[in-house]
Formats: C-alpha cells, structure tokens, sequence
C-alpha cells in the first residue's frame, strides 16, 4: 500500500491522534517501547539534515525518513516518508507521506503537553511563527482549551495568517506573548526570540523549532525559570539547546500520562514543553493511518 500527502491528510484526524501519541509516549517512558536515538546525517553544502527514526511500539514496527533544510525557498523545510513493516514477519505493510504525519503529530504531542500542563482556566494563546506548525498547533490546542484571545506573530505572514483562521496578528513577539496564558514557539530561529520577562507566572510554553544543540528560541531567563518537560530525556539533553540550558527534567510527557510523575505544582509556576519529536510518535500515527486505510 502506497498513501500519498492527501490520502494521509485524509485520513489522520486530530481528535484521534492526541489519545494515539499519548498512549505511545506512555508506553515509551514505561520502557514498553523500543526506539534507538535518531540518527542526524548533516548534508553541509546545502544546509540541511537527513534523519532517520526506527520505532517498534504498541504492535507497530516501522521508521521515519525526514529531510530537514531550514534554508529552503518556495518548498517546504520538512519532507519525510514513513514505512511500517509486520511485526510477525518483518514484510512491509504500507509507505506513506510522512510530511502531514510530522506537521499533525507535533501539535498533537504538544495538546497532550498542554492538556496535562496548562492552567485548566487558561483561556489567551499566543503563537509564535505562521508556518505550518503554527496552523497545526492551533487546530490541536483548541481541542484541550477553550481559547478566548488567540495572537500571533512572526516575521512574515502573520497577518495573512490571522486573517485566514481568525485570530488577531499583534506587531511584536512580546506584545503576543504578555498576558498568554499558554505560548507556542514554532520558529526556524536560531537565537531567541521569546524572553522570560514576557512571560506571566502561571503560563504553560509548547517550544517545537530550535531542536539543535546549539540553536535557541527562548532566553536564560525563561529557560532556568520554567520547570522542563520532555518527550524523552536522552533526546531533549542531545539535541536540544533550550533543553540543555535548563538541563534538569521534571518528567517525560508519558510518565504525566500514566500518573507516574507530577505536572504543575502551582498556579504561578511556568512549565515548559520543549519538543524535539521521537520516532514512536510517528509510528503511532502511522499506524492510526494504516488501519483506517485498511477500514476503508
């Protein structure tokens, strides 16, 4: 079976999703899963990374090859395809665009994030950046929180975005960001751009781009100040600058999943969901995928 970018739109509902990654988060920080770390090819002359993620998870086998060049122009940044295998016999099962996987996943990890870590009356989101993740976040927080005030601004586009979903586009980064009660970053930025003097006590941030060890898109102040949340720990410390400046994790999304570990101690606490994304997310989408295919 061959599943192109529509028929794995079609297919791959958010409402569906956010329980499927849930339960594979679980199931990985419970040691129920195996996945070895993503192996990051860097493609240097042209500014670009090639990476492949193997999963074996919740009775689905299969891996992830994802394209990542930043610098792109009129193409999308992120290409990927996703193979799952039979278990039982290792033959191949289907091959399928992992490019709307990767976009609806992500958002999908972060409303499990938000959904366990966010103020139950937080009601003003902020979103920084336009791209596709910021679409993807959108549609999936709204799912977990009712959302009164929706701001959101990037270098680009913010406006046209806004106008296309509704929501209000502010001139700044900070003017978005004060007063949210739950922030997203989904940036290409390589330095900061959110600062922790924006930041209101009590706020919940999702922050998806930066996911290099030298790269960053949020400053010390947030970064020491905010209690750290992860998918994986080994992952978040390897790859992720924002995480390795913090370096202290509370828990794994998954052990807040299955109540093995604590999530917000206080209303006033700023907690932080910095995602790099891990294979067994995408394998569970996948296999989501697969069966509603197979369902007709």
């Amino acid at each position: 079976m061959i599943l192109d970018e529509h028929a794995v739109a079609r297919l791959l509902r958010m409402e569906d999703l956010i329980p499927a990654v849930a339960t594979a988060l679980a199931d990985f920080s419970a040691g129920r899963a195996v996945m070895p770390g993503r192996v990051v090819v860097p493609v240097a002359d042209h500014g670009g990374f090639f990476g492949v993620m193997p999963a074996y998870a919740a009775g689905a086998l299969g891996a992830k090859l994802v394209t990542w060049f930043p610098n792109n122009q009129g193409v999308p940044t992120h290409h990927a395809i996703i193979q799952l295998f039979k278990p039982e016999t290792g033959e191949p099962l289907v091959t399928m665009d992992g490019t709307s996987v990767t976009e609806v996943r992500t958002g999908a990890v972060s409303a499990v994030a938000t959904d366990l870590l966010a103020r139950k009356d937080a009601s003003t989101l902020a979103i920084i950046g336009s791209g596709v993740q910021a679409r993807s976040h959108l549609h999936a927080l709204r799912l977990v929180r009712q959302f009164t005030d929706v701001r959101v601004w990037s270098p680009r586009h913010a406006d046209r975005f806004a106008a296309q979903f509704g929501v209000r586009a502010t001139s700044s980064a900070e003017e978005a960001v004060r007063g949210a009660d739950v922030i997203v970053v989904a940036t290409m930025s390589k330095t900061p751009v959110v600062q922790g003097a924006w930041v209101t006590p009590g706020a919940h941030v999702n922050a998806v781009g930066a996911v290099r060890p030298d790269w960053r898109e949020l400053d010390d102040d947030l970064v020491t100040r905010a209690r750290l949340f992860v998918e994986s720990r080994e992952a978040a410390l390897r790859e992720s600058g924002d995480a390795m400046k913090n370096g202290r994790v509370v828990a794994e999304i998954g052990e807040l999943v299955s109540r093995t570990a604590h999530g917000r101690e206080s209303d006033d606490e700023i907690t932080l969901y910095k995602s790099v994304g891990i294979a067994v997310e995408d394998v569970a989408a996948a296999s989501l995928v697969y069966r509603r295919a197979l369902a007709g």
